[in-house]
């Protein structure tokens, strides 16, 4: 596989990517004492090892995003501002192979869109991504988690499919999924009603990591079986109203029962005060978080 172009495409509306990379990464420790999550290697399909957040920040570019913001802890910035930004010393230079030394200048060319953003205390998702509003300032952006890499069922990325639409519905998209009800612990859930049918939804509920009797109450969607639900898959553009509903959480102290500040229930707002689409991903999700299906994500994102 060549290295991903970088040439900017002014035809796109959404320019800028956030990717929360703040947490300590509690479900992989001790791993995450010596090594930050979003710094575990895997491999790619040219067999090329990388770390997870050079996956999800090619994801980005892939769609056509020209800047990425990462927010990180200051106490990590320096891991972050090295991988991605410092040459490497002469003399480890001259060991690599003259591929692997255009490569290097590929990496140094990512870096050149990236910016490291501080996230000033471990307070939540719905907090990190707060951390981003100056950088963001008043327009849409992508938004993508620091633990998940993707890979696409059509010729799109899982993020150019989501970006499109955008471009098509222009409000804000929550990517999504189907999940049996027994995977509803770990994901937020959405409602709506279908605009083309098992593709794109009109929103009208976000729920975070609902109970089973509560999503079969409330979360149902035409057409689907009845122990099948809609989840949020890990990518979204946003409009930037939802760093109001943020910062409103933040000022009010809203938590959740963990002490944190979230970002489903400020997307709900959003959801009601703008509208929000919700698109089907042509694509699969591959999550880095946890131990089993970080192994699982070894194996098969080597071979899509």
């Amino acid at each position: 596989m060549q290295a991903l172009s970088l040439t900017v495409n002014s035809d796109k509306k959404i320019r800028k990517a956030v990717i929360p990379a703040g947490g300590f990464g509690t479900r992989l420790f001790p791993a995450t004492k010596a090594v930050k999550k979003e710094l575990f290697p895997i491999i790619d399909n040219d067999g090329r090892a990388k770390p997870v957040i050079m996956a999800i920040v090619e994801e980005a570019i892939s769609g056509g995003i020209e800047e990425v913001g990462i927010v990180v802890q200051p106490s990590d910035r320096a891991l972050f501002e090295d991988f991605f930004k410092a040459p490497l010393a002469p003399e480890l230079y001259k060991k690599l192979s003259p591929q692997n030394q255009e490569y290097s200048q590929y990496l140094q060319d990512l870096g050149s869109r990236i910016t490291i953003l501080n996230q000033d205390k471990p307070e939540g998702y719905g907090y990190a991504v707060f951390c981003a509003k100056e950088w963001v300032k008043d327009e849409p952006f992508l938004l993508m988690l620091g633990d998940h890499v993707y890979s696409s069922d059509t010729e799109t990325s899982c993020a150019g499919q989501i970006l499109d639409i955008y471009e098509q519905v222009n409000q804000s998209v929550v990517s999504l999924t189907t999940l049996p009800a027994e995977s509803l612990y770990k994901s937020g859930c959405v409602t709506g009603n279908w605009q083309e049918l098992n593709s794109i939804l009109s929103v009208t509920q976000l729920s975070e990591k609902p109970t089973i009797e509560y999503a079969l109450q409330h979360l149902r969607v035409e057409g689907m079986a009845e122990d099948q639900f809609l989840c949020i898959f890990g990518l979204y553009v946003l409009t930037p109203k939802i760093f109001d509903f943020l910062e409103e959480n933040i000022n009010n102290n809203t938590r959740d029962e963990k002490g944190e500040f979230q970002l489903t229930s400020c997307l709900d707002k959003l959801c009601k005060e703008e509208g929000m689409t919700g698109y089907v991903v042509k694509g699969k999700c591959y999550d880095t978080g946890l131990p089993d299906p970080y192994r699982q994500t070894m194996i098969d994102f080597r071979n899509v």
